[in-house]
């Protein structure tokens, strides 16, 4: 293909893309994969150029832009050596008229952006949520060690005591380590929210919103695979997920329950005020993570966030109402809004006289009654977390 003819298939993409951000389609991920299937015709410098392309004018785009185009011409205007690509050639993108206007830059839609600036995410700090993300990997301490494992690609230490920093892209997947378990894929801010719910060996520990089981991974290697782990969730496909994943890291410990969406405490009522420790990595806007997924900060609306807002208290409630008289209960949100984080936490604790604040210093910057940790001081995704015990 030639560059121009590049171009004009990122555009196409974007089309794509842009349409299911808007209707609540596919994720970009899937567009592009997809729509790179049907182009056979492309070699894999080609896709790997178009992928660049398509990823490259999300992050320059604020706001929604009106079409693939609008967002390409952002990416020019950024990077002005591709504007001689828009030069009319077969398969290539016609040429720029005079009139033209590229789509809106910035780090997100106005209202957003303001919103994440009332959260004291603003300038730099907010510039680094676009930035390309890192590679991350724990080292599952039940088959192994950070210190002593040799693998195909020697990694960065991270703060977090079994994490390893990678170049991104790395194939991880494919090393005979991933297979054998002795390593998972997960961020260094995520593997510092688990260390906040201090799991012991022989402890009862719920995972409240376990998803694919990643954080529920890092829980059951703290606990030296002794006690009981449960990990819950409301998704069968995600949830399907964790019993090869734990199976190819030696965990024995984990029961799984599904739960019923605005029933859940009908399947964990034989744990109502019994459970050591909760973790609640509720469900959340996500801004934390578009470095990973850029696109995503166009699916949000003010609405989905207040929707988001009472079910992350209504959880935490749920949470609360599980733990023995001591146990603790840890708050994570891979979110940058205080609505969702501080802002929520506080409102819990005042609404909960039970539920007493404990202090986490071992990460990030202090946020209201917890911790906050972002891509520019931190190197890692964005994330709130908090701990509170029950009195």
């Amino acid at each position: 293909m030639t560059p121009a003819a590049r171009v004009q298939a990122a555009i196409e993409l974007l089309d794509g893309i842009i349409t299911a951000a808007r209707e609540g389609g596919a994720p970009a991920d899937r567009v592009v994969a997809d729509g790179l299937r049907a182009r056979r015709y492309a070699g894999s410098k080609d896709r790997r150029a178009i992928r660049e392309l398509v990823y490259g004018a999300i992050r320059a785009c604020g706001p929604v832009p009106a079409h693939g185009r609008a967002a390409m011409l952002r990416l020019a205007a950024v990077q002005p050596e591709l504007a001689a690509l828009f030069d009319g050639s077969p398969y290539g993108p016609p040429v720029i008229g005079a009139d033209e206007q590229p789509a809106q830059g910035g780090v997100a839609p106005d209202w957003l952006a303001e919103r994440l600036a009332a959260s004291g995410i603003a300038d730099a700090e907010a510039a680094a949520l676009l930035d390309r993300a890192p590679l991350d990997i724990r080292v599952n301490t039940l088959k192994a060690s950070r210190d002593a494992l040799e693998l195909p690609v020697a990694g960065e230490p991270l703060a977090a005591p079994n994490g390893l920093r990678l170049p991104a892209g790395t194939p991880v997947e494919g090393w005979d380590a991933y297979a054998q378990g002795l390593v998972e894929v997960q961020d260094g801010g995520s593997q510092l929210a688990c260390l906040a719910v201090d799991a012991q060996p022989g402890e009862t520990v719920i995972d409240l919103c376990a998803g694919a089981g990643g954080k529920t991974l890092a829980l059951a290697a703290a606990m030296e695979n002794a006690g009981a782990l449960v990990a819950c969730d409301t998704d069968r496909r995600r949830l399907g997920n964790l019993r090869p994943r734990a199976e190819r890291a030696d965990v024995g410990i984990i029961t799984e329950i599904l739960l019923n969406p605005g029933r859940e405490m009908e399947a964990l009522d034989d744990w109502r005020g019994k459970v050591d420790a909760v973790l609640v990595d509720a469900p959340c806007s996500g801004t934390g993570t578009w470095r990973r997924n850029p696109e995503s900060r166009w699916r949000i609306s003010p609405q989905e966030i207040e929707r988001l807002s009472q079910l992350q208290f209504r959880l935490l409630d749920m949470a609360a109402g599980l733990l023995r008289p001591g146990g603790r209960l840890v708050y994570v949100v891979c979110s940058l809004l205080d609505e969702e984080g501080a802002g929520l936490f506080d409102s819990f604790t005042a609404a909960c006289p039970d539920m007493r604040a404990e202090p986490v210093a071992f990460a990030g910057c202090p946020r209201g009654q917890g911790v906050r940790l972002t891509p520019y001081r931190d190197g890692t995704d964005g994330f709130f977390f908090a701990r509170a015990a029950k009195v």
